[in-house]
């Protein structure tokens, strides 16, 4: 799973209202997920529908803009080799390497046209 967007993060005011049109309109499932303001969204309403994104409340963005749009993530094979690319190629690092424990180390930053993008090195380990 190569460079291969695997997450998405839907920025929300109220999640409620949002997790209700989100089921209204595609008939995903949630899931709760730590904080009541971060619901994990699920192709389908199965127990073990496949995880493809995230409701999250917008305090969770690291930049002070309203983000209107999806905050995507690409699954990665080496975190630090794509934070260098990042730098060395006029991007900006906007949270460092950071674990999610027991699931892997993200790192968020802008691309050059100031677009949010999220990278994950998948690791069940990381703490």
């Amino acid at each position: 799973m190569k460079n291969k967007m695997t997450h998405f993060a839907i920025h929300t005011d109220n999640i409620e209202r949002a997790k209700n049109f989100y089921d209204a309109v595609f008939d995903w499932g949630f899931n709760s997920y730590g904080q009541s303001d971060f619901l994990q969204i699920k192709a389908e309403k199965t127990e073990n529908g496949e995880l493809i994104g995230a409701l999250q409340s917008r305090k969770y963005s690291p930049i002070p803009e309203k983000i209107i749009g999806l905050e995507c993530t690409i699954g990665v094979e080496n975190i630090e080799e794509i934070i260098n690319r990042v730098k060395n190629n006029g991007g900006q690092l906007l949270m460092p390497k950071t674990s999610i424990p027991y699931v892997g180390w993200i790192a968020k930053f802008l691309d050059t046209e100031g677009n949010l993008i999220c990278a994950m090195q998948y690791d069940n380990s990381a703490r």
